[in-house]
Parts: C-alpha cells; sequence; structure tokens
C-alpha cells in the first residue's frame, strides 16, 4: 500500500506490547509495516517485568504453600529452593514467548529489523546499522525504564528490576528503594525466597495512589511475614565494604547493610536519543511524548502509545492504545481509549486487586461516599494456621447508589477485580450487588453480602 516515495506505510519504533499490536492490526488493514527493536522483541512487560516478575512471585509462594500444607495433613520434609533453577527455567520461558512475538509479526507480514531506531527526521527513520526508511506514519513505541538517581554517591553499586531477574547467586540482604508496586513486589519476592529484605520509602506509606485502607493493611501483613518497611526516609548514599558487603546511609542517620541494593522509583519514558526535538515531537516536562486522544502528536504523521507518553504505565493500557491508533489511522475507525475504570493488580504478597475510584478519590468528587468493608482470614488459615486477613472494600456513591470501587487485598485479588470491572464499567449499583446470589463458600461471597455501611469510630 506504500505510497510514491515511502519504503512503507508504518514504521514502528519498539517492539513492546503497545507496538506489536499496532504493527499487527495495521498489517491487517493492508499497511505495509516495518517494526525496529534493538533489545528483544516483546518489551518490558515480557522480557523483563510482568510476565518474569510474576513467574519469581510464584516461585516466592512455595515456601508459605509448603509451611500451610502440614496443616492438611501433608509430610513436607526435605524441601530446598535453587535460584539458578529457576532463573534458567523463566529465561527459557520468556525465549519462548519472545519467539511468538516474532512468529506473529512475521505471519502478520511485517518486517522485523533487529536494529536500533531513531528519527532522521518527520518521515525518514536512520537505523543503526547504516539504512534509512522512509515511512507515511510513525509509531514512537519504546516504553520505559527503571529510574536511577545520577546525584545519589554510590549509585553505580545498585541495581534495578531489570537486573535482579539475573542475578547470578540469591543475597542473603536485600535493600529496596521504593514503595510502589515494583518495590513491594519484588520485596514480596526476596522475602518469600527466604532474603532478608528491608524496604526503604521516602513516603509515610506504600503504594501512595491505592486506596488507603488497602495500602495500610498489606503494610501490616508485610510486617508480618518479616519485611522491613523503613518509611520516611531515603538512602544518602551507598559504598562497598572491603569484604563485598553493601553499607547504604539513610537520612537522618543510620545505615543499612546489605548484599544488594535494588532501586525501584519509578520509571521514565524512553525518549531520549531518539531524534524526537529534530522532527519536531513535543515533549513534556516529565520528557514524555504528549499526545492526542488519539495517540497523535505534535507532528501529523508521527504517534505514540504505551509508556513512553506516560498516561496509565500498564501493559492493557498500551496494548489498547496500540490496537485504537491501528484502527484509528489505518482501519478508517477513529477510536480513542478510555482511561477511565482500569482494572489493576499488584501481585504483592497477599496480592491486590482493584477496580475504580478510591475512597479519597470518591470523597473528592461526590457530595456522599457510602463505604462497605469487612475483613476476615481466609478459609485456608483455619487449618494452616496462618495469621493472615484478607480485605474487601466497596466505594459506592450514596445519591445514585453506583459502585464507584472495588478493592480487594487477598487470594486471587485480581482475578475477581478483573471481572469486578465489568461490573463497575457498566455502571452497577450496590443493589445489583445485593440481588447476587452468594458462591458459598468463597471469599469472593463477601462482595454481594455486604449489608451495613462502614462508619468511623
Amino acid at each position: 500500500m506504500a505510497g510514491a516515495g515511502f519504503d512503507c506505510d508504518l514504521f514502528v519504533i519498539g517492539a513492546g506490547s503497545g507496538g506489536v499490536r499496532a504493527a499487527r492490526i495495521a498489517a491487517r488493514h493492508g499497511a505495509k509495516v516495518a517494526v525496529a527493536e534493538e533489545y528483544r522483541v516483546g518489551g518490558a512487560c515480557v522480557i523483563r517485568g510482568c510476565v518474569p516478575k510474576k513467574l519469581f512471585v510464584y516461585a516466592s509462594q512455595y515456601a508459605e504453600a509448603f509451611e500451610d500444607a502440614v496443616g492438611f495433613g501433608w509430610t513436607t520434609q526435605g524441601v530446598a529452593f535453587d535460584w539458578p533453577t529457576l532463573v534458567v527455567n523463566k529465561d527459557r520461558e520468556i525465549a519462548r514467548l519472545e519467539a511468538i512475538y516474532v512468529r506473529n509479526l512475521e505471519a502478520a507480514g511485517c518486517e522485523v529489523i533487529r536494529e536500533r531506531a531513531t528519527l532522521k527526521d518527520r518521515q525518514t527513520v536512520s537505523l543503526s546499522g547504516g539504512r534509512t526508511v522512509r515511512a507515511r506514519i510513525i509509531l514512537v513505541a519504546t516504553g520505559a525504564t527503571p529510574n536511577l538517581d545520577p546525584a545519589l554517591p554510590g549509585i553505580e553499586h545498585a541495581i534495578t528490576s531489570n537486573e535482579a531477574f539475573h542475578l547470578p547467586r540469591l543475597p542473603e540482604r536485600m535493600a529496596i528503594a521504593g514503595g510502589g508496586y515494583i518495590a513491594v513486589e519484588f520485596a514480596g519476592v526476596f522475602n518469600g525466597l527466604g532474603v532478608e529484605t528491608t524496604l526503604v520509602y521516602r513516603g509515610e506509606q506504600i503504594l501512595r495512589g491505592f486506596d488507603d485502607d488497602v495500602r495500610a493493611a498489606l503494610a501490616a501483613e508485610m510486617r508480618k511475614k518479616g519485611i522491613t518497611l523503613v518509611l520516611g526516609r531515603t538512602f544518602t548514599g551507598i559504598e562497598r565494604e572491603a569484604g563485598g558487603t553493601l553499607r547504604a546511609g539513610l537520612i537522618g542517620g543510620g545505615a543499612l547493610e546489605a548484599d544488594a541494593v535494588m532501586f525501584a522509583i519509578g520509571r521514565k519514558p524512553n525518549t531520549a536519543h531518539l531524534g524526537l526535538e529534530q522532527a519536531g515531537v513535543e515533549l513534556t516536562a516529565e520528557g514524555a511524548i504528549k499526545v492526542d486522544a488519539y495517540s497523535r502528536t505534535s507532528i501529523e504523521n508521527i504517534y505514540a502509545v504505551g509508556d513512553v507518553t506516560n498516561r496509565v504505565n500498564l501493559t492493557p493500557v498500551a496494548i489498547r492504545e496500540g490496537h485504537a491508533f491501528a484502527d484509528t489511522v489505518f482501519g478508517g475507525r477513529p477510536t480513542a481509549v478510555d482511561h477511565e475504570t482500569i482494572p489493576t493488580a499488584v501481585f504483592s504478597q497477599p496480592e491486590i486487586g482493584t477496580v475504580g475510584l478510591t475512597e479519597a478519590q470518591a470523597r473528592a468528587r461526590f457530595a456522599q461516599v457510602d463505604i462497605y468493608k469487612t475483613s476476615f482470614r481466609p478459609m485456608r488459615h483455619t487449618l494452616s494456621g496462618r495469621d493472615e486477613r484478607m480485605l474487601m472494600k466497596l466505594v459506592v456513591e450514596a445519591a445514585s447508589d453506583r459502585v464507584l470501587g472495588c478493592h480487594i487485598m487477598g487470594p486471587d485479588a485480581a482475578e475477581m477485580a478483573q471481572v469486578l470491572a465489568i461490573a463497575v464499567r457498566m455502571g452497577a449499583r450496590k443493589a445489583d450487588f445485593d440481588a447476587t446470589m452468594a458462591l458459598h463458600p468463597s471469599a469472593a461471597e463477601e462482595l454481594v453480602t455486604m449489608r451495613e455501611k462502614w462508619r468511623p469510630g
């Protein structure tokens, strides 16, 4: 389809989840598509993010599962964990998934280019191998990368989540900087694998932006599991001592000794050295690509999707944005992505699943809000003996009875949040929840049996 003077209709820079989806859908619409990726096809989620992280979460949960099994009559002597085996098996699975991504792109008719691509001008892409490509439409989908504080003395001794997946050996002591979902998830992973784990966060409570009840409940459960939370403080520097131990100083005095220090203090859009400025693409103050509702940048033929735009930085959102872009530009169906009511999960231990407004957000928007919540010990732990609580919370607009938000902490919280998102998006009322028959025995039945409004005090 490429017009006169163009080598392709669409050139995608970055073969992550959003770029791959956009390329495949555009090709399905008849476009001639090329995709450039300098690292590995699949992006952060598949290669060094959600997928390997959840595999590590699964691995770390077995320690408690073996302990809990004793209460159900199992004998579990002789159980042992081998870090290198986990890493090798994880790498094998990631390679399998990458091959599928490549195969799907090629089957759709896309050209996959294993080189770094940068913008030479608004319609020309330069490849690291020396070739240039003229494209009618260019899509930037380069994602984001972990933040490190370059001003922190000794920052070169720290790792990020990228390196955590490839550590040659499991450290005995781990210090993690950050309080977001990546920091919290990795704290659970390393703690579950037997590592003495400390999380240091500048805020008063972990998981800023999540519902306050969920934040407090998770912090309590993390402490029960032996994770040390150091809140309201940050590192002043990292030193490597003679024996290899890392010593991380803390604001306010004191220091932590660890075998590894991991920074999980957020991610920044991958916009540096892409040639965006010389092509005239406008960036936000945070360095993200500024786009409109249809993912178009300040340059008419250049678009961007996913974390590089810093809208909602979640893999399913990038995929939806990529699909909407392709339908808009090549399918003749202008589609704007709705970034409201997005379900999300934190694969902490216990995990969190949430959709809709937090209590604080709802109270800021609506005159009167009703809260329904319950905390209980999951049925599994009546025999395991584990002291772990589950939390469920519904946020309801009083005037309309509409459920504005659902927040869950406990086993299978993410699975429940995905299903609940359908009801919340459809505008379900609390009366609809109440009228739904409970499924017994299940934890989820609490969602349809909470009748008493919560009143503080």
